[in-house]
């Protein structure tokens, strides 16, 4: 079973949901395999749980991982938090409040 039959079978017409959304929007075709990618990380490093159930937090806590553990450049990050906030203000209908954006840590 590969991520998208896993995500699916957990959260039944989300990345649909999603697509749908996308479309309504008039996103190009990138947009949306980069948010469903997104989408799809947080829901993963979250075990699976309904996004409903999670919280401002667990999107921090996510978009922390990637900036500390990931090391993901300010680009990459800022996609993650677009894509984060467009599934919860424009799919799920829910406000979101981020903290200010994780810079990366740089090497010296």
């Amino acid at each position: 079973m590969d991520n998208a039959e896993a995500l699916d079978q957990s959260q039944s017409g989300l990345l649909q949901q999603v697509r749908k959304v996308v479309k309504k929007q008039h996103f190009n075709i990138r947009t949306e395999q980069t948010y469903q990618h997104w989408i799809t990380q947080y829901i993963f490093f979250n075990d699976l749980k309904n996004p409903t159930l999670l919280s401002e937090n667990n999107v921090n806590e996510f978009l922390g991982y990637l900036a500390d553990k990931v090391g993901l450049s300010r680009a990459k990050l800022n996609q993650a938090k677009e894509a984060l906030t467009f599934l919860y203000e424009k799919v799920l209908n829910q406000p979101l409040e981020l903290v200010p954006a994780h810079t990366p840590i740089q090497s010296r």
